[in-house]
């Protein structure tokens, strides 16, 4: 098995080996990724004096952030959820963050710390090369053309969860008369004034941006296919405090009892389309990964009869007429895909199996879902937001730091 191993990544580098003119270069680390998960990574290997660096295939850091959100979007966590390794919120921030707040946030860590990611740079290949044991990591200079090769001990995948954008396959859709926009190129619903917009997902993004539509005077429809929670921010902010010193389960009956109480001027929500799972909120977000969703005014606006929902998917699309699985047809002029995205990982991580799942995420349950084999791990994987990003890369360093202690003893 092993000859057969080293065959095969022998043939991989003479490939490899044939393409455009490549560049050799090598550190102890590499990073893929410069969202805060990667930020923070260096920032935890810098403080142990490890030889590091950052890969990104954007011009800027944190790029979910500065070019994929939203305009009114407003970090649904506390502040002291939000922030990264060494450097806390000060008491002038707000409790709850605008997007703008967390950017300059941003920004003032990367010049604290004096990060400096090499960017432009699409990973495209990287494998383990057991005649070296060492990672080959193979990245394109997309403002050059080059190829560029870096060796290093350690490889760490912090591109996260939002990696691809995903629009799920529906029949008719590249025939559909309308325009179909997903959330990541959504800004504002100051476009969309009296038109008839269909959001598809009922997650954060799509009931914050049916909010937003409505605002703007659209003719707003949600599409929710699977059950949610829907909390506010502060009923999150008690649940997420509580987890600190208590059992889920009975977070969750505190929290479902503040929801519940809230929710009775409403009457029963799924009369309007609004359907709660059987677990409790945080037991969902642990069993599924699925968060439970922040409710800015769209459950008033759903109440008022001035957002529609649609429970179920779209069978098929005829022009601008969507036929639904409960038989609704219906015409739209813009259809908001508010899918969400799906890991890339496996796509350039030849030997992905080493720390993550074939669907890109890790293999290793928690806590140690951050940790593979051959010295690869990931940050920014645990769905727990800024606050599980900043965890993993504490993690990581400490781990690398007590290789790097073992092996000169």
């Amino acid at each position: 098995i092993n000859e057969h191993l080293r065959t095969t990544q022998r043939k991989n580098l003479s490939y490899l080996n044939t393409r455009s003119r490549y560049i050799d270069m090598e550190t102890v680390v590499v990073i893929v990724g410069a969202g805060p998960a990667g930020l923070a990574t260096s920032v935890c290997l810098n403080k142990h004096s490890i030889p590091n660096l950052i890969l990104e295939k954007e011009d800027v850091y944190a790029s979910l952030w500065k070019k994929r959100a939203y305009d009114r979007l407003k970090l649904h966590l506390a502040k002291n959820f939000c922030q990264l390794p060494f450097m806390p919120h000060g008491p002038d921030v707000p409790t709850f963050m605008p997007k703008e707040f967390f950017i300059d946030y941003l920004d003032a860590y990367v010049t604290r710390f004096d990060i400096n990611p090499r960017y432009n740079r699409t990973v495209k290949f990287t494998m383990f090369d057991v005649s070296n044991n060492k990672w080959r990591v193979e990245a394109e200079n997309t403002v050059t053309g080059e190829i560029e090769v870096y060796w290093s001990e350690f490889v760490v995948v912090a591109t996260g969860e939002n990696g691809d954008r995903y629009i799920p396959e529906v029949e008719g859709l590249n025939n559909f008369y309308g325009e179909v926009v997903h959330s990541s190129m959504y800004k504002s619903g100051r476009d969309y004034k009296d038109k008839n917009v269909l959001v598809v997902g009922g997650g954060n993004s799509g009931m914050e941006i049916s909010f937003d539509l409505n605002n703007f005077d659209a003719n707003t429809a949600v599409l929710i296919r699977t059950p949610r929670h829907i909390l506010t921010k502060e009923e999150v902010y008690v649940g997420m405090t509580l987890l600190k010193y208590f059992p889920v389960r009975m977070v969750d009956t505190v929290v479902m009892m503040m929801s519940k109480a809230r929710l009775f001027i409403y009457g029963d929500p799924s009369k309007y389309g609004l359907i709660r799972p059987n677990q409790g909120p945080f037991v969902t977000k642990f069993l599924t990964g699925r968060t439970p969703v922040i409710d800015v005014g769209t459950v008033r606006k759903i109440h008022e009869g001035k957002i529609q929902v649609i429970n179920g998917g779209i069978r098929s699309i005829e022009g601008k007429t969507l036929t639904f699985e409960n038989g609704l047809r219906q015409d739209f002029d813009v259809i908001v895909f508010a899918t969400g995205y799906k890991s890339s990982v496996c796509n350039w991580l030849k030997n992905y199996e080493y720390v993550m799942r074939d669907d890109g995420f890790p293999k290793n349950p928690m806590p140690d879902h951050w940790k593979g084999e051959k010295n690869i791990y990931c940050a920014g994987f645990s769905r727990k937001g800024i606050a599980g990003a900043a965890q993993d890369a504490m993690s990581v360093a400490q781990d690398i730091k007590s290789i790097l202690e073992t092996a000169r003893y």
